[in-house]
């Protein structure tokens, strides 16, 4: 099976509205992920995250879709051109 690593940038403009189903998706993808790091800026009243990652394209797709159709979520990501086989 192909793989990529890659990093997943997520902004949460409405984190009590949005946080919740936004670790869930997470919680649910926790078997690409490498490493997490959260950051929530209250100043601006936003929450930045940052995923490293690791997995086949369709499951980094599906999975950057499903927080991309979370209204008042920004999702952004990018894979190295390496690929890697189980």
């Amino acid at each position: 099976m192909e793989k990529r690593i890659g990093v997943i940038g997520i902004v949460v403009d409405d984190h009590k509205e949005w946080g919740e189903q936004v670790n869930d998706y997470i919680r649910e993808y926790s078997h690409i992920i490498v490493g997490r790091m959260g950051i929530p800026y209250r100043e601006r009243g936003i929450s930045v995250i940052a995923l490293i990652v690791e997995g086949t394209t369709d499951e980094i797709g599906a999975f950057t879709g499903k927080l991309g159709n979370l209204k008042g979520v920004t999702v952004k990501s990018a894979l190295t051109s390496k690929k890697f086989y189980d």
